[in-house]
């Protein structure tokens, strides 16, 4: 027998539906043994359970352990933050904010004592703000606090690309940049089926429809199903990250990082795009944007510091 290698392990806080998804997907993949935790009693031992009894047939040998103890943290080199209020019809991303700073500041603040070297996704909204609250609440540096939206917003862009050309929604890369919300950034000319750019391939209109939809896209799932918020999406774009950096694979992926001058923007979480490998942010990436690109990421930047100054942090 040969050495045995440690499993890396994950806690994902907040085992509703993004959060046990997103738990299921890394279990399934066998990437880390995952701790889900969350404040509902039998909650997330319920699901963990359920998990587990997929284990034989689906093939994985993952641990998944559920608990309402902070504590079963300990240890992990990643922890998820899913945890908040979902959003409800009519309801705007800034109407969580009260809520859903008040519970991952709280989590943060368990991350700091129990798991002080794990690197934290954030995926709670609204999600720039969050993330920039878990990142002065654990005191962390900012390589290793990242909010998942960019690579959620970009998987609907190539979902409706591909819808719309009826190709293979694997050939088309797209990049969306900014805030998750109504500020968000999708570009257009940095997205392809298999390397040809989609305004060679699709009139300005319908590239522009594509867009809206895009930057619509949670809200449009959320009328649909009229209670609760989309999940299946959300949890597979939280572990295509969590897989980058555990498996220290340095995608290039649009995630919420923390800008010290970068695309002239100083001190606050945005969509830009990042190497994630082990440890976290390994860097990001300035891509050369036109005046009118760079004018509605800044605009982006300036809304969430403007949300994040309401914080009083």
């Amino acid at each position: 027998m040969g050495e045995t290698t440690m499993r890396a392990k994950v806690t994902v806080v907040g085992a509703g539906n993004v959060g046990a998804t997103t738990a299921q997907r890394i279990a399934e993949r066998d990437l880390a043994d995952v701790v889900l935790v969350d404040i509902v009693e039998g909650l997330p031992q319920g699901k963990a359970l359920d998990m587990l009894q997929s284990a034989p047939v689906e093939g994985f040998d993952a641990r998944v352990l559920g608990t309402n103890d902070f504590a079963a943290m300990a240890g992990s080199d990643l922890v998820v933050i899913t945890a908040g209020l979902a959003r409800r019809p009519g309801m705007s991303r800034d109407d969580l904010q009260e809520k859903n700073a008040e519970i991952v500041g709280g989590i943060a603040d368990h991350v700091r004592a129990h798991a002080p070297g794990a690197v934290v996704v954030v995926v709670t909204n609204p999600l720039d703000i969050m993330t920039y609250l878990a990142w002065r609440r654990t005191g962390f540096p900012a390589e290793r606090v990242v909010g998942m939206a960019g690579v959620l917003d970009s998987a609907r862009f190539r979902a409706f690309i591909a819808m719309e050309l009826e190709v293979s929604m694997r050939n088309v890369e797209a990049m969306v940049l900014g805030g998750h919300g109504d500020s968000m950034v999708p570009l257009a000319r940095f997205s392809t089926v298999s390397g040809v750019a989609i305004d060679q391939l699709l009139p300005a209109d319908r590239v522009q429809a594509l867009i809206k939809r895009t930057r619509d896209g949670g809200a449009e799932i959320v009328s649909l199903l009229k209670q609760g918020s989309a999940y299946y999406a959300p949890s597979s774009s939280a572990v295509a990250m969590v897989e980058s950096i555990l498996r220290d694979q340095n995608q290039l992926l649009p995630c919420a990082a923390y800008l010290s001058g970068q695309y002239g923007i100083d001190g606050v979480f945005v969509g830009v795009p990042v190497l994630l490998g082990a440890g976290g942010v390994r860097q990001i990436v300035e891509l050369e944007l036109t005046g009118e690109e760079l004018a509605q990421l800044r605009a982006s930047a300036r809304q969430v510091t403007e949300q994040v100054a309401k914080l009083k942090i």
